[in-house]
């Protein structure tokens, strides 16, 4: 029987994900130099008859995205430092005249937060209108860390995508850095102690080593220009990933996340 889709984070070694969770590879791209920035699929991988495997962490494997097991021969320490307090204790909150934008700003600098010459906040303080509506919940639920959390003023609904689990790995092609594992629909994480963390419909995991907000990604993969091989850097990526939506649809009614969000 195949087991349920989660990730183990094993203590100085490599995240091992369990329950045919299906792994591609997306490069992120500007619109013809502009924002907003796009996923556009690079490469799935044959993960649909594995069970489990695993996935570097270290930034070292010469088999990249699995480990082949560097992290043990290099030394690699990876403690554990990320708050563990949950989305609704760590977020700001921002109102605008229909929707609130939450953001615990945990970044990987993926810039999917601008659009419209603007960016979420503003967009957020601005949406009065359809276009500038639906701009300002794109902004916000394209984001790979699941950072920004966008909801409706009146009603209290969250607007998140419809994930089923999976895991992208992400190439910042425009920056020149191998980003990090896009973790999507409600993967469990368990923590190298056993602690589970909060569950989250988006959350971004470091893979290049160098975080200092362990386990997720704080964008230090650009900073070290973190480079994993990947062909997506020669221009070789395709069309727009097909599991993200890029606007909400008009009257449908968005999906709820696994936060409490009556408390946000």
């Amino acid at each position: 029987m195949a087991s349920e889709p989660r990730i183990t984070i094993i203590e100085n070694g490599p995240y091992k994900v369990e329950g045919h969770v299906p792994l591609t590879q997306d490069a992120i791209v500007s619109t013809n130099g502009h924002y907003p920035m796009q996923y556009r699929r690079v490469c799935d991988y044959a993960t649909e008859d594995r069970d489990g495997y695993l996935l570097c962490r270290c930034g070292r494997s010469k088999a990249m995205p699995f480990c082949n097991g560097t992290h043990a021969r290099i030394g690699f320490r990876a403690e554990e430092c990320a708050s563990r307090a949950p989305y609704a204790e760590r977020a700001q909150r921002y109102t605008g005249p229909e929707l609130v934008l939450f953001d615990d700003n945990r970044c990987a600098y993926a810039r999917f937060c601008h659009r419209m010459d603007s960016e979420v906040w503003s967009l957020t303080e601005d949406a009065t209108d359809e276009a500038t509506r639906e701009n300002a919940i794109a902004a916000a639920w394209e984001c790979p860390t699941g950072r920004l959390v966008s909801c409706d003023l009146a009603s209290g609904e969250v607007y998140e995508q419809p994930f089923e689990p999976s895991i992208v790995i992400l190439e910042d092609v425009e920056e020149r850095a191998s980003g990090p594992l896009f973790v999507r629909g409600g993967i469990p994480l368990v923590g190298s102690d056993g602690f589970q963390y909060e569950v989250q419909n988006r959350y971004a995991l470091c893979r290049c080593g160098h975080s200092k907000d362990v386990p997720f990604c704080d964008a230090y993969h650009v900073t070290y220009r973190f480079y994993d091989g990947s062909p997506s850097f020669e221009g070789h990526y395709g069309s727009e990933d097909p599991s993200i939506e890029a606007l909400p649809k008009p009257g449908a009614t968005p999906p709820r996340t696994d936060r409490p969000t009556t408390t946000l």
